[in-house]
This record gives structure tokens, C-alpha cells and sequence, in this order.
């Protein structure tokens, strides 16, 4: 049985290109949207149901070695239980994985993919930093936002001196300006 599996890490994103990529014509085709290559194989909803169908003598393709995962144990892990099993294993572009040299490139392409989840988490921190550091020294991010995180619905000042000056409870308040209770409690707590 010729098997597919797809990931990509966010919902926006598809998994159409690596379809594509592998010529389709599948027998049966796993996806998982919106999981990180962080998460290990097994613990992914579609890659765990793939392994509880796949059965030897299948073949499983997937598009490039970060597709199985990021972490460079858990990707040759997942391939060795695969070829254990009797599955060949085919990499777009690198072709069938076995025993010898294709575990030596597997292991080295799995190392790159640890390695680029590295990178991907340190440039979200420099960013993160930068983004702290500007607030600090001008008010606005680095990318001119005025906060952390997702913008504000409304802004706190103006949705507390309206609470206060009309007296009106948390929900009253929420239903004028079309927030959450939580948010009028928290907007109100940071404008004592």
C-alpha cells in the first residue's frame, strides 16, 4: 500500500505543495494541520493512526525529513520502528531510507531539523526581546505596535473612566463597549 503523510505547523498554512510535490495517487493519506514538529511523532493525531495502519510491506512517503518531526531522537526513533516493522520509508528527494548509509543521512537531516527548531525559537526570542527594549525606550514595539501580545480591544483608560463615571457594574460595562467581563475586570485593575 503506497501511504502519504503531511504536516505543516499552522492552520493557514496547507499541505497542498507537498501533495504536489509527491505526485499523489495514494492509497491512503495522513494529515496533520497545525501541529507543531516539536510535538513527537506518536502524540499527533494523523501520525498515530497512520501507525496503527500501516503494515509491513507498505511504503510511506513523506516530503522532507522536518515533515516527521523536528527532534532529531524521535524522527530516527520513528523511522527505525517503521522499517522494524517492514515499511519502506521514501523522502522526496532522498528516496528509500534503510538500514547503513540511509540511517547515517536520516540521522544528519534529522540533526539539521533539531537544529533549525533551535534557530526558529532563538529568533523568536531575540524578537521578543527586541520588541521589550523598544517598548521600554519609546512606547511602541520595534514594529510600532503599542503593546505585547495581541492589540488591546479597546483602550483601558477610556472603558475605566466610563465605568466610573457612570457607575455601571462589570457586565453593564462589557455590554457598552462588546468585551468580556474579564477584560473590563482586568482594564479597570490597571487603571486604579
Amino acid at each position: 500500500m503506497r501511504i502519504a503523510y503531511y504536516r505543516v505547523s499552522t492552520g493557514d498554512q496547507s499541505v497542498e505543495a507537498q501533495r504536489q510535490a509527491l505526485g499523489g495517487d495514494f492509497d491512503r493519506e495522513f494529515q496533520d494541520v497545525g501541529v507543531s514538529g516539536g510535538v513527537m511523532a506518536a502524540d499527533r493525531p494523523a501520525f498515530g493512526k497512520l501507525l496503527e495502519q500501516i503494515r509491513k510491506g507498505d511504503t510511506l512517503y513523506v516530503y522532507a525529513v522536518d515533515r516527521l518531526g523536528r527532534d532529531a531522537l524521535d524522527v530516527q526513533g520513528t523511522v527505525r520502528r517503521l522499517i522494524d516493522a517492514g515499511v519502506t520509508v521514501d523522502i522526496h528527494g532522498l528516496g528509500q531510507l534503510g538500514r547503513g548509509v540511509g540511517e547515517i543521512i536520516l540521522a544528519v537531516l534529522a540533526q539539521v531539523a533539531d537544529m533549525e527548531r533551535q534557530k526558529i525559537r532563538e529568533r523568536t526570542q531575540a524578537g521578543r526581546d527586541a520588541a521589550r527594549a523598544s517598548l521600554a525606550a519609546t512606547g511602541k514595539t520595534h514594529r510600532g505596535k503599542e503593546s505585547l501580545g495581541r492589540p488591546m480591544a479597546k483602550d483601558g483608560a477610556v472603558v475605566a473612566a466610563w465605568r466610573k463615571a457612570n457607575s455601571a457594574s462589570i457586565k453593564a460595562t462589557a455590554r457598552q463597549f462588546g468585551l468580556s467581563d474579564a477584560t473590563v475586570k482586568r482594564y479597570c485593575a490597571a487603571n486604579v
